[in-house]
Order: C-alpha cells, then sequence, then structure tokens
C-alpha cells in the first residue's frame, strides 16, 4: 500500500480551497495518508479563521498522526533548512512511501529523489504516478 506523508502546504491546501485537485487525496482506496502534529500545527497556524479550521481538523481525523524523532541527522539532505527537516524525518520515521509537498523552494531540489526510502514529488507528479 502507498503511505503518502502530507506537508503542511498540501494540508493547508485541501481547506483553504475545499474544490482543490488535492482533495482527491481522500478518496484514493489504495493510499494511506499520514502527516505529523509538527505539520498540522504549522498548517493550523496559516489559517486565518475558524470555518477552515474545522475542516482541517475534520481531514486530521482521517489521517495516521506520526512522530518526529529527535536529533536524526539526514545526510542525504543535509541542504534541507531547518524548519523542514521535521517534515522529513517524520515520514522517514512513519515509513512513508511518498512525502508531497509543495514547497518547490525548500523541496523542490529533492523532487523525483529517494531519502531514506521515501520518495519525494509535488502532489501533481504523485497523481500522475498513481494512476499509471
Amino acid at each position: 500500500m502507498v503511505r503518502a506523508f502530507l506537508d503542511a502546504n498540501v494540508l493547508f491546501s485541501a481547506v483553504y480551497r475545499p474544490d482543490a485537485g488535492i482533495r482527491r487525496l481522500w478518496r484514493i482506496a489504495t493510499v494511506r495518508l499520514l502527516t505529523s502534529a509538527y505539520a498540522a500545527e504549522e498548517a493550523r497556524r496559516n489559517l486565518d479563521n475558524a470555518e477552515p479550521r474545522a475542516d482541517l481538523e475534520t481531514l486530521l481525523a482521517s489521517l495516521e498522526i506520526v512522530g518526529t524523532p529527535a536529533d536524526r541527522r539526514i545526510p542525504a539532505a543535509r541542504k534541507l533548512p531547518d524548519k523542514d527537516r521535521p517534515i522529513l524525518l517524520a515520514a522517514i520515521e512513519g515509513r512513508a512511501t511518498h512525502l508531497l509537498s509543495g514547497d518547490v523552494e525548500h523541496f523542490g531540489p529533492y523532487y523525483g529523489r529517494t531519502v531514506e526510502g521515501v520518495l519525494i514529488l509535488p502532489p501533481a507528479d504523485f497523481f500522475r504516478s498513481i494512476s499509471r
């Protein structure tokens, strides 16, 4: 089974625009969605009113929430900014097969690469890969 870890920006996009294509993730039976408390909190901080926050909580209830190991190094992602390391670490810890992030600036250099078993992709590429 595909285990897709969702970065905060993917969670944010899913509730900021409920008609966005990213919401399809929640309807794919062969994909198990996961995230971390760290990613969920970042998404919450970026939502400015109650309605999207409530929608986020509804979506989060259907995700597996994984922990983030402390003080673990990721040599293959040494250029990843400190604020994004917990995202990748949690994806690794949760045994995700994929990390979905729209953060082109920070995760873009890793798109299409597998780091400790986790393939990092933008959501559009993930959708293309599972529709083959």
